[in-house]
């Protein structure tokens, strides 16, 4: 009936149009135009169909139709007829050549009109309405308040029903007559707090971020990294990051985050994503990718028969993995995929490249930090292993801040066969680690003999020096500290783990679904990092470098050890203890400053940091053999560490392939893990490399040199 008023009423106003009373040609000709307008904003069909096209368009015929809600063939006559009617006044434009439908200017202009109007009748007729969150408009209805506490708040039926007749007082009291949802959440939240209901208030609070936020982060968008998915992603980790201090973690967990106790990293991603993925590639290609109904618009890996098809499937692979992990995925079997492949070495070198600098493009758009790193076993496939190198130095090369690393594990090969490929990559600012056993980036280990795929869920560092200073010099006291710590942290990396199965189960990390099939074809661990042990033990516990005071440093680890023991039989999964390198470092510098004062703590360390495991420099390291004092303290705490000890090597800007190579087979004659650190110079213009570049850059000719 809608449809037939429409089609009498519209061709009534045609028929008056032709009885205008003689005037001016121009008056009469614009008085009729605006008249045939009002006449087409009369129909509520027509009005959609421009709301439809400004939000969704440019439509095809049939897909206009369809969102307008004409589905039936026996509508499409009326469908018809009321886009003809746009048609006529301009109101909508046909694109011939391609065969779409757009909403003009005049259309635009139109249809703010009718939302103008419409705003302004509901304020006149005195009744109040409510601009929600779901883009409508609907008359303010309390049921909805009493059903909004009950449902997302808990609160017991009788004291909803109070709480709501005292905001609709207060609504009523402020006479507004254009309400939004956030403000009467805010006048609820406001009530339950006058009242003492502060629990229920908490479970109403809307995540978000204030308007000058937002547009402060628009403003400065040059910033942000990777354009509007950027930006996008920046938002959504905000949003995140907020859920988790506010809904997820337990209060005295994100107060302990909050005040510097301990840091979580990656705030938004942490109850979504692990941190470190270990899995096998070849086993990944061998059996395909089975995405399901997740990312159709990525296409479906067929079976590898060739080289093209390898090169196409590696690069896919990097790609969507780097998503599922908020720091770094290891992928091992490398090698061994790439040994059929041996008879056209140059030709898989290119094709290598290509894998690399094509995955590295979409490597960062959900997690701008996550770094893919190919484990590299020494001593077999030595020709293949050299051209992995040679490709990953075109690669390096390339690439400004490479987010592709490489782990090599010398455990059954010799460092002196790829030295010296190996110190050209570290000038470039390639990711390169060394250890005689799976591990990551940061150091942190795969258990040995672990087929499946095994996830860390670490991101956790506990500030020593926090504890020390709280702990009045009182060793005993101070593990005792660090004990009750570590209990409840544990609980929430317990509660993180059931989040992380979850989404897994529901298929938001796509690859780790088919290949952990729902968590159970899987490892999974809960890492805690020890952040500044040295300094609290030598620079606020007051105990020497000596005998005694490493003999405590020892104590403090064994009790993080134990405590992670008893909780890996409580909780049933896999504790360890760590001492890598950790983002909050600074982050607890800054706030024990503010706390106890800068001169306290630049009396403790003389760095920017507190202690991350352990750095040498190349002029240590030239003096150390595997019986120095320094290298047996290194391995003594890493038999007493259940987890990784990150050994790191300084090395300065600018320092020769050569002095790096002789720097590379030291560390590893001395120690069985090391991360060689070096800062390459990039020209932040025009993002030139290499290792000659100086205060200018001879490719742009600009001095900016990050």
């Amino acid at each position: 009936m809608g449809d037939l008023d429409d089609l009498e009423v519209d061709d009534a106003d045609e028929l008056s149009l032709d009885e205008e009373p003689p005037g001016s040609q121009l008056l009469q000709s614009t008085s009729k135009r605006v008249r045939m307008i009002f006449s087409v904003m009369a129909s509520p069909n027509r009005i959609d169909i421009l709301r439809i096209l400004n939000s969704k368009g440019p439509l095809t015929y049939s897909e206009l139709k369809s969102l307008a809600g004409f589905k039936s063939k026996k509508e499409s006559g009326k469908f018809a007829y009321h886009l003809r009617k746009l048609l006529r006044q301009s109101l909508v434009a046909l694109n011939k050549s391609e065969r779409r439908y757009t909403i003009t200017n005049l259309g635009k202009l139109v249809l703010s009109l009718a939302r103008q109007i419409e705003e302004r009748s509901i304020i006149e007729s005195g009744k109040m309405y409510v601009r929600t969150s779901h883009d409508s408009i609907e008359e303010f209805n309390t049921q909805k308040i009493i059903q909004s506490l009950v449902r997302e708040a808990g609160l017991p039926l009788e004291l909803a029903q109070k709480i709501t007749e005292e905001v609709e007082n207060r609504i009523y009291k402020y006479q507004t007559a254009y309400l939004t949802g956030s403000l009467i959440r805010e006048l609820v939240n406001s009530v339950l707090l006058e009242h003492g209901y502060e629990e229920y208030r908490h479970k109403l609070a809307r995540v978000g971020l204030p308007i000058f936020e937002v547009q402060e982060m628009i403003s400065n968008a040059e910033n942000v990294d990777n354009g509007v998915e950027g930006l996008l992603f920046k938002t959504g980790q905000i949003v995140f990051a907020e859920h988790l201090l506010t809904s997820t973690l337990p209060k005295d967990m994100a107060d302990a985050h909050l005040s510097g106790d301990l840091h979580i990293t990656n705030l938004g991603l942490w109850s979504i994503l692990p941190d470190t993925i270990f899995i096998n590639v070849k086993a990944l290609i061998e059996d395909g990718i089975d995405l399901k109904g997740k990312s159709l618009s990525v296409c479906r890996i067929p079976s590898v028969k060739t080289l093209n098809d390898l090169s196409s499937a590696l690069s896919m692979i990097i790609a969507l993995i780097s998503k599922e992990a908020s720091q770094e995925v290891v992928v091992d079997d490398l090698i061994p995929l790439l040994s059929r492949y041996s008879k056209d070495l140059s030709e898989l070198e290119r094709k290598l490249v290509d894998s690399f600098t094509t995955s590295s493009i979409v490597v960062g758009y959900n997690n701008m930090s996550t770094v893919v790193s190919f484990r590299i076993p020494l001593g077999t496939e030595q020709k293949i292993v050299k051209t992995v190198l040679s490709a990953y130095k075109t690669y390096a090369k390339l690439t400004p801040i490479p987010r592709i690393g490489l782990v090599i594990d010398y455990e059954k090969g010799r460092i002196t066969d790829v030295s010296e490929i190996l110190s050209k990559i570290i000038t470039l600012g390639g990711k390169v680690m060394f250890a005689k056993h799976k591990t990551s980036q940061k150091g942190i280990t795969c258990p040995k003999n672990s087929t499946s795929t095994v996830l860390h869920l670490g991101s956790l560092s506990i500030n020593l020096p926090r504890l020390a200073f709280e702990s009045n010099k009182d060793e005993t006291y101070f593990r005792a500290r660090l004990a009750l710590l570590m209990k409840p942290a544990l609980d929430s990396m317990a509660l993180r783990k059931k989040s992380i199965s979850n989404l897994i189960r529901l298929g938001v990390n796509p690859i780790l679904a088919a290949n952990t099939q729902y968590m159970q074809r899987s490892t999974v661990s809960l890492v805690i990092n020890l952040v500044g042990l040295q300094n609290a033990v030598y620079g606020i516990l007051g105990f020497k470098d000596d005998k005694k005071g490493q003999e405590i440093l020892h104590k403090v680890i064994e009790t993080a050890v134990d405590i992670a023991s008893k909780k890996d039989k409580d909780l049933g999964i896999n504790v360890i203890v760590c001492m890598t390198e950790s983002d909050g470092s600074e982050r607890f510098i800054a706030l024990d400053g503010r706390k106890y004062g800068k001169g306290s703590v630049q009396q403790i360390t003389d760095t920017e940091t507190y202690s991350q495991g352990i750095v040498f420099d190349i002029d240590k390291l030239s003096s150390l053999t595997g019986k120095s004092a320094e290298i047996t303290e290194c391995n003594k705490i890493g038999k007493i560490l259940n987890g990784s000890f990150l050994i790191q090597i300084t090395i300065p800007k600018g320092t020769k392939a050569g002095d790096i190579k002789k720097v590379i087979e030291k560390g590893a004659s001395i120690t069985s893990s090391f991360k060689p650190v070096m800062q390459a110079p990039i020209c932040g213009n025009c993002g030139f490399k290499d290792e000659k570049l100086g205060d200018k850059c001879p490719a742009c000719k600009s001095t900016y040199i990050i």
